[in-house]
Parts: structure tokens; C-alpha cells; sequence
């Protein structure tokens, strides 16, 4: 926020005059609305209404919009909530993808943002997605991205509450989630599909497994409400071949190529100096097959190493050993085999 319009609310603060705090509030909100702070500008409208209508703010006005009107469903067997409602302020700054998924994605927006105008031609927009690909390529902050996009929260759905020990009740859970996600617009994210999409054939799997994958592509088919529904999966060979064709696109996630990782090593980076003729290309090559998590792993290994060592330029070394770090944990989870 400018500092003149600090001041500016500061004054009309202190001089009781609320045309002209509402007046300096909107300057605000379309400020941060033109830097794609949706939430912020979001949040901010809401305190407008409230204050324009005269009535006194509440400290839960945000939870207030969905939490309170709708009843969160919970495990019948344990108790826990069986989703966990989050709301991001993100843009395409945030993620580094390739081209061909970046645009797939902002074309899922664009058509949810012009839902209507394709219902006037008798069209739908892409509304059920899988997200495929190895783990850390930037499937749920992708999904975190169309949330901020759309300003719709994000419902992430908590597969390991859903799961339940009993005949019969994963279903049951199943079905409290899709109820919920009818009564409102929300970015709902099914991470670890595959733990309920799996093969019904898989001769590994009980029959409580195969009603389940059942059951979800009932509730996939018979599902009319006005969220975007986003299944992540690391282990797509794993999904049951008759749910691929529930789903309106499928985006592979890969893992980010020379130009990609050397785009989240400047990303990540730039928040100390870097000493002077610092080759990327020695870190770029170092981590080919890395994801991006992998890549934001190092950068802050090799931040905090720097700070902790009392200095403020990242060096050749301090990259190299947080990239060895990382191979070190790669080993151990069986992801990178030995270089020497």
C-alpha cells in the first residue's frame, strides 16, 4: 500500500470521516486488485460492506463467508474433519512451469471465469481435472494458483480421515464431501487420488476398495455444483482405468527441464547477492531429475547456511553442499541411486 494512502486513512480515522475512509478504501482494493491480490482485495470488500451497512465488524468475518454457514463433515468413526478449507493469494510469479500446462491452466480459468457466457452457446467449462506426475512438480500449488485465480478457497480434501476402518464407511465419507462441495464455489482439491481411484482389479485390494471407486465415479458423474474439481495423483498408473474418462482434462506435471530449473535457482535466490560470475550451469547440470521441490529444498538450504555463517552473498560452494544435502535425502528415500 503507498504511503499517501496510509496517510489518507489514518486522517479519515481520526476525523470521523467515514465517506472519505470509504472513498481511500476502494483507491486500495482496485490497487491491490491491478497486483492480482484477489484475496486481499476480496477480504478488504467484505470489511467495506460491512462498515457501508453500518454494522459492527466481527473478527471471524472471513471464516463467517463459508465456515459457520456450512458445517464442516467430520469421520462418524474418529471425528476428524474430513477436509480443511484454506485460502491463497498467489499468481503465476509463484510457480515455474512449462508453457503448454501454464496455458492449459489459464484456459481452466478463463473458462470458469466465463461460465456463462459459454452456457449461452449450450457449452460447459472444464470442470474435473487430474493433475498427474512425480511428486514436488507443482500439482497442489497449481491448484492453490486457480484458487487465488478464481477466488474461490481451497477445500482440500483429508484422504487419510476419509479412509476408514470400517465396511462401508469411506463411502459414507465420500458422500459427506460431495454434499458439502454442492452448497458452494470452491477449488476442491482430491490430493493422493489414487488412495480411492485405484484399479478395481488390482487383486491386492479388498472388495470395500472396489465399491468405493464405484462410489466415486457415481458421485464424479452425478456432480452439479459450481466447484472446480482437481484430483493429484503421483502414481497415475495406479488409477483405475474408467475414471480417466470422468475427467474434462489431464495435465501431466513433469519434472522441470534446464531452463526451468534454472529459473527457480534465480527465483528462490534472489533474495541475497550472489558473488560475482556464479555458473548456474555447474547446478543446472547437478540436479538434472530434480523437481522443483527439490530445487527449493537446496536454495534454502544453501540460504540459511549463509545467514547462519553471517554473510549475505551466496557462493559456488554454499550450492554445491546444499545440493549434496539433497542427494543425501534423495538416496536415503530410494529416489537417486549413487553417482559414484
Amino acid at each position: 500500500m503507498r504511503s499517501e494512502y496510509i496517510k489518507q486513512i489514518f486522517m479519515a480515522f481520526a476525523q470521523g470521516n467515514k465517506d472519505k475512509f470509504l472513498e481511500i478504501a476502494h483507491e486500495v482494493i482496485n490497487e491491490e486488485e491491478k497486483k492480482s491480490h484477489h484475496y486481499l482485495a476480496k477480504e478488504l470488500k467484505d470489511i467495506v460492506i460491512e462498515i457501508s451497512n453500518g454494522r459492527k465488524l466481527d473478527n471471524n468475518l472471513l471464516n463467517k463467508r463459508y465456515k459457520n454457514a456450512i458445517p464442516i463433515p467430520r469421520d462418524q468413526e474418529k471425528g476428524f474433519p474430513l477436509l480443511e478449507i484454506r485460502e491463497f493469494s498467489l499468481d503465476w510469479n509463484d510457480i515455474v512451469l512449462d508453457e503448454e500446462t501454464k496455458n492449459a491452466l489459464i484456459t481452466i480459468i478463463d473458462e470458469i471465469k466465463q461460465t456463462e457466457v459459454l452456457a449461452s452457446y449450450g457449452l460447459k467449462p472444464k470442470q474435473k481435472i487430474l493433475f498427474c506426475g512425480p511428486p514436488g512438480t507443482g500439482k497442489t500449488l497449481s491448484s492453490q494458483i486457480i484458487s487465488s485465480a478464481l477466488c474461490y478457497p481451497l477445500v482440500q480434501i483429508r484422504f487419510e480421515s476419509i479412509v476408514s476402518s470400517f465396511l462401508g464407511e469411506t463411502a459414507s465419507n465420500l458422500k459427506k464431501v460431495f454434499d458439502f462441495i454442492e452448497q458452494g464455489q470452491w477449488v476442491v482439491l482430491f490430493d493422493e487420488f489414487d488412495v480411492v481411484g485405484k484399479h478395481r482389479d488390482d487383486p491386492n485390494e479388498h472388495g470395500e476398495i472396489k465399491r468405493v471407486v464405484n462410489n466415486f465415479m457415481q458421485m464424479l458423474d452425478n456432480y452439479t455444483g459450481e466447484s472446480i474439481l482437481i484430483a493429484a495423483t503421483n502414481h497415475q498408473y495406479l488409477i483405475d482405468s474408467a475414471l480417466w474418462r470422468r475427467f474434462d482434462d489431464i495435465l501431466f506435471f513433469g519434472l522441470p527441464n534446464d531452463n526451468q530449473r534454472n529459473s527457480l535457482f534465480k527465483k528462490y535466490l534472489r533474495v541475497l547477492n550472489k558473488e560475482k560470475n556464479l555458473n548456474f550451469n555447474i547446478f543446472i547440470k547437478e540436479t538434472e531429475g530434480f523437481s522443483a521441490a527439490d530445487i527449493s529444498q537446496i536454495c534454502w538450504d544453501a540460504l540459511k547456511r549463509v545467514i547462519l555463517n553471517n554473510s549475505d552473498t551466496i557462493k559456488s560452494d554454499d550450492l554445491l553442499w546444499a545440493i549434496n544435502q539433497q542427494i543425501r535425502r534423495k538416496k536415503i528415500e530410494g529416489g537417486v541411486k549413487d553417482k559414484g
